[in-house]
């Protein structure tokens, strides 16, 4: 078809379509009647056919203005409702985001992704698990929009919110001696094979969740290296060592395991809203305020998230 054809001349055509007389159509459109006239035979001259039988009495569509009709009508209809959805994805009402996040605070992405979904339920959202590095890497190539990541170091091109604290503890076997109470010294578990994530998943979060063995003067060596949290507590309560995690990824532990507070030094893990340095998008933005009167519970707290 000619890339002539502009919108106005479907607006035209279907005002005289609908209301079979040029006069009538021309108030519709707030034109003078020659006017709309020649855009009509001007639209006729880009299709190569009549669209409307023309008489002295009379106006009415021929088969091909008949067959266009419809079509006219669902572009205009097409282009309205495109036009829309741009203007909701640039207000941050509708569009995509993609959340990358770390198993460990699934609990804390569920309740965020609760609250913005009640607020912008076309909004679709795309979840990315992986290490904190991984994380942060995704929000650097600009494959994720926002992150949350435990213990993270800091970056230039990143900015990093506290969402929650939380405490770190002992999870060992049920068979384990110290298993009798509730508590145990760090020390304790110096003869036991350490159950972790590696090195390479965080430098930062390694050394905060590994901080309360090195403070008890043990030299940190990791005898089983998993990738997800849910792996090592299994691997504990197969009585195969013990780790150390942050509580809310306790709280339901599988049988042959125990969870026990840990004497000494309390350390502190934290979880980070991440997101790009001066990315101000409005569905970012949406993302942010819904998570702001958002709240996480320890065990004996509740906390705010901001």
């Amino acid at each position: 078809m000619d890339q002539r054809i502009e919108l106005r001349h479907l607006r035209y055509f279907l005002a005289v379509a609908e209301e079979l007389h040029f006069g009538r159509a021309a108030q519709r459109l707030h034109i003078a009647q020659p006017a709309l006239s020649q855009q009509i035979r001007q639209l006729e001259k880009i299709v190569g056919v009549e669209l409307f039988r023309r008489t002295s009495r009379s106006v009415r569509l021929t088969e091909a203005g008949a067959a266009f009709q419809p079509r006219a009508r669902n572009l205009l209809d097409r282009l309205a409702s495109d036009l829309d959805e741009a203007g909701r994805v640039g207000r941050g009402e509708a569009g995509r985001l993609d959340v990358a996040f770390i198993t460990s605070a699934t609990a804390i992405v569920s309740e965020h992704l609760r609250a913005f979904s009640c607020r912008r339920p076309d909004v679709q959202v795309k979840l990315h698990d992986g290490f904190t590095t991984d994380v942060l890497a995704a929000l650097e190539r600009g494959t994720a929009d926002v992150g949350i990541v435990r213990d993270a170091e800091e970056r230039d091109d990143i900015d990093l919110s506290l969402l929650a604290s939380e405490r770190f503890v002992a999870v060992i076997p049920t068979e384990h001696p110290a298993a009798r109470g509730d508590r145990v010294e760090a020390r304790a578990l110096a003869a036991d094979p350490l159950i972790l994530f590696p090195r390479s998943a965080g430098t930062h979060a390694f050394d905060m969740n590994t901080q309360p063995l090195r403070n008890a003067g043990i030299d940190v060596q990791v005898a089983q290296e998993c990738s997800n949290w849910h792996t090592i507590i299994m691997f504990v309560a197969a009585g195969l060592g013990v780790s150390i995690a942050p509580y809310s990824v306790t709280t339901l532990l599988p049988a042959g395991a125990r969870r026990l507070e840990l004497d000494g030094p309390p350390t502190v893990s934290r979880i980070f809203m991440a997101t790009r340095r001066g990315d101000d998008r409005p569905l970012l933005r949406a993302f942010i305020a819904a998570s702001e009167s958002m709240t996480v519970h320890d065990h004996d707290r509740t906390m705010s998230v901001r």
